[in-house]
């Protein structure tokens, strides 16, 4: 079982069960899964850059991406239904935990000039949502090896709750954000 989610189940859920008033566990918000998510849009000239993102991606996830395709064409993009534009991969269980203490203990404090992360990204359901710029803030990947500076998008989803128990929550397990 992963770190956080021994101090989740041991520590959080009860200051969480105290501090909104719920004497049912069960109402607990919880962290149901996370999303990480690569848009390759260069892909369409060079595909050598989605096999680069997805590599990365599986590298510091654990976990074999999702090519996700074009739902739609574009002309003034050169995009065509069907064509491979990006990859994802979507963790729960202990690998959700594994990644979400790496990325608070390690890759977060690897981000230069970094001063926390806003409050106003959730989306008014008690989802979280961040972007990194370059995916070399993981430890995984290598910097010699890095052919494309690729962005990431995180999505944090959480089960049974509100914006403020959601931050309550990343709060608790420590998630750094501006003041």
């Amino acid at each position: 079982m992963a770190r956080l989610q021994q101090q989740y189940r041991k520590d959080i859920i009860p200051q969480l069960m105290q501090r909104f008033g719920q004497t049912n566990v069960n109402a607990v918000p919880r962290l149901d899964k996370i999303t990480i998510s690569m848009g390759v849009g260069k892909a369409i000239e060079n595909n050598k850059r989605l096999e680069a993102a997805t590599k990365d991606l599986a590298v510091i996830t654990g976990q074999r991406p999702v090519v996700t395709r074009a739902r739609k064409s574009i002309a003034g993009f050169k995009l065509r239904q069907g064509m491979a534009i990006g990859a994802k991969v979507t963790l729960r269980g202990s690998r959700m935990y594994e990644f979400l203490d790496r990325l608070i203990s390690v890759a977060i404090p690897r981000i230069r000039d970094f001063r926390g992360f806003s409050s106003r990204s959730f989306d008014g359901h008690g989802n979280y949502s961040l972007g990194l710029n370059e995916q070399m803030v993981f430890p995984e990947i290598s910097v010699d090896d890095v052919e494309f500076i690729q962005g990431m998008d995180i999505t944090m989803t959480f089960d049974r709750s509100s914006d403020e128990q959601s931050r309550a929550l990343l709060e608790m397990f420590g998630f750094p954000f501006r003041r």
